[in-house]
């Protein structure tokens, strides 16, 4: 990466929730207006749980109450953000990902409303390597199917 370039490391908590064969997604809104499929989820806030965290974002951007019953992995991504609008200079980007296994146990499925998704949706297992999503979808399906012991899918 770039010497030059401004690090950040952000810790995020996700759920994977799998009903009859139908995954919960929802559709993150970039600031360029670019639309992709990711897990509910998110950043942590300072000083707050991932287990936490997961509860908290699957409640803001699908409606529904979750409880979490294991872990199933960590996922570290690192990329470069180049330069645009937001940073005059580029961002080397440090994504650490906590990826639980959730139960859905109340709520109604909605979409969330300011905020950095705009739908959410029960999509079938087999569709959704037609979907526009983001590297972390396939990493925690594969971290729900496989289980691996270490929680953690060899890139």
């Amino acid at each position: 990466m770039s010497s030059d370039a401004i690090r950040r490391v952000r810790p995020a908590a996700y759920a994977v929730c799998v009903q009859d064969d139908r995954i919960l997604l929802a559709r993150w809104v970039g600031a360029d207006g670019e639309r992709l499929w990711t897990m509910p989820g998110g950043g942590l806030d300072h000083g707050e749980d991932p287990y936490d965290a997961a509860i908290r974002e699957v409640r803001e951007e699908t409606g529904y109450e979750v409880e979490l019953v294991r872990l199933l992995g960590v996922d570290s991504e690192n990329f470069l953000i180049p330069a645009d609008a937001v940073s005059p200079q580029p961002r080397d980007f440090h994504g650490l990902r906590i990826v639980y296994e959730g139960r859905i146990t109340g709520g109604e499925l909605r979409d969330e409303t300011d905020g950095s998704t705009d739908l959410a949706a029960w999509i079938p297992l087999a569709e959704v390597e037609e979907l526009e999503r983001v590297s972390l979808v396939d990493i925690a399906i594969a971290l729900h199917r496989e289980r691996p012991p270490l929680g953690r899918i060899a890139r």
